[in-house]
């Protein structure tokens, strides 16, 4: 069967917020140690910084970075990571039991983001601690100068203030496995006498207050709703997390679970109303989905039980397939056709673990198979997303039932007419696609690139074989009066390109 699409510019959603495109830099695993710093490694800066991370994040196209965590930050002290690293105290990190000596702080990180290119996205402890401390780290990243914590800041090295403008209150504190964990009425106070403390100080921030930690929490929606009517005229986003694990075979759901993301997001943003309309908002809040990724989730507790307490272990390194990356793809999808209410989200994590760049201490980085659907979303995917509603079978899914083949999206650039299309094929067979965009006359294919794992699923890079899943180039899509048929392999993401017809230069008398 054929699947049909047509595009019309008529059919915005709203702007592709670049901040879409953000990461996710924890204190777990390799992450940090032996990811994006390694003094003493061949590509290091003065700074410890790994250059060969650095160039791969360029390249990754990411916009915004959440930092320290995670679990990670519900039990920890900000001032242990800085000052000068030979002063800094050894903890027991609770979140991932492991040892964190401290060498790496919010220092070296507003480094590192500056080096990178990415907008620091910082997240307070609101599991062990409180507003005072919340203050405290404000006020030394922020604030000019002339008070103690904002000289010590200079001090340290950093005169002008780092003008951190998007903070997050706490991390997934609805769940029973973090540090502090808090009922919806607990954490919601705290995090609205949270917010107020920390706008006195810089009003110009913005804030996420905690949602849920997965759509399948017992809590979900009323713990949204419950802090909401506590936090909803203070903040600026409500975060949602979100895991999918391929561990149990179910193949065909795992390539649909862009589904259950999609509703995740609708039953978030119906909460979210529900409060503004009891509360007579006239604002729409928006949703910082702020960690999401395929994730082996199912091995992490016998990586946490087989080793003591050490640094820096190898710790969730999952090894992405081929068809992880189609389903990312696909999670991108879905993100940005909720532009109109999505605002930030950062894929987790950035390097090490389950993460699109690996690395080898003392060793090279290379891009798993996920990286490349993010960055070439990230790279082209710019200008106003228009509303899609493709044609196309069904195929049955244990988890969600009967689900399309397709998944689609598009995204025209007004300043350079260009239009890009992001196609998924989750089926196990080629699918035909016509494409309507007599809406958006004068354009010329210019560019099919496919990451198809039909043909090998299980596919992975390596150290030894750093592309062996890769996007390849098909041919460029052939427009005839505005439509045009193309073919997604099975088990396929895609990115079709569509360019203004250049204006012939007109020839002398």
């Amino acid at each position: 069967m054929t699947a049909k699409l047509t595009i019309d510019p008529a059919f915005a959603i709203g702007p592709a917020d670049r901040r879409i495109f953000g990461s996710f830099v924890e204190h777990l695993g390799r992450c940090v140690y032996g990811g994006v710093y390694e003094p003493g490694h061949r590509s290091a800066d003065p700074h410890g910084l790994r250059g060969d991370v650095l160039e791969l994040t360029r390249e990754l196209g990411v916009s915004v970075v959440r930092y320290p965590g995670g679990n990670f930050v519900s039990g920890y002290r900000w001032e242990d990571g800085v000052g000068p690293v030979a002063d800094r105290p050894r903890r027991l990190d609770l979140a991932w039991k492991t040892i964190e000596t401290n060498a790496f702080g919010l220092d070296e990180f507003m480094t590192w983001a500056a080096a990178a290119g990415v907008e620091p996205m910082m997240a307070v402890n609101l599991g062990t601690r409180g507003v005072q401390e919340a203050c405290d780290l404000l006020e030394y990243a922020n604030h000019p100068g002339g008070t103690r914590l904002s000289d010590l800041r200079r001090s340290h090295g950093a005169e002008q203030p780092y003008g951190v403008k998007l903070w997050c209150l706490g991390n997934e504190l609805d769940g029973p496995w973090q540090v502090g964990h808090k009922t919806a009425e607990e954490y919601g106070r705290l995090a609205a006498e949270t917010a107020r403390a920390m706008k006195m100080i810089d009003p110009s921030i913005s804030l996420v207050a905690c949602g849920s930690s997965g759509r399948g929490m017992p809590t979900f929606a009323s713990w949204e709703a419950t802090v909401l009517e506590h936090t909803y005229e203070l903040v600026d986003y409500v975060s949602a997390h979100t895991y999918y694990d391929p561990a149990d075979g179910d193949r065909a759901s795992l390539l649909a679970s862009a589904v259950d993301m999609d509703h995740f997001i609708a039953e978030v943003v119906a909460t979210a109303d529900h409060v503004a309309a009891k509360q007579r908002h006239r604002r729409k809040l928006k949703i910082s989905f702020d960690e999401w990724n395929v994730w082996y989730q199912s091995r992490l507790q016998a990586d946490l039980d087989r080793r003591g307490w050490v640094e820096a272990p190898t710790l969730i390194e999952d090894d992405y397939t081929a068809v992880d990356a189609v389903v990312v793809g696909d999670l991108l999808i879905t993100l940005l056709r909720h532009a109109d209410r999505v605002g930030v989200a950062c894929q987790a994590q950035l390097a090490n673990v389950i993460a699109p760049i690996r690395t080898r201490t003392g060793g090279p980085a290379w891009r798993q198979s996920i990286f490349h659907p993010f960055a070439l979303t990230a790279r082209h995917a710019t200008g106003t997303v228009l509303r899609t509603e493709p044609v196309c079978p069904t195929y049955a899914t244990k988890r969600y039932g009967d689900v399309p083949v397709l998944d689609t999206v598009a995204v025209h650039d007004e300043e350079t007419g260009t239009l890009t299309v992001l196609a998924v094929n989750r089926g196990t067979a080629d699918l035909p696609l016509d494409l309507d965009l007599r809406g958006l006359p004068g354009l010329a294919g210019a560019a099919h690139l496919t990451l198809a794992a039909g043909d090998d699923p299980d596919a992975v890079n390596t150290e030894a074989e750093p592309d062996r899943v890769t996007p390849r180039e098909l041919a460029a899509p052939t427009l005839d009066g505005g439509r045009c048929a193309v073919l997604l392999p099975a088990v396929s993401w895609n990115l079709l390109r569509f360019t203004p017809t250049p204006t012939p230069t007109p020839t002398g008398a």
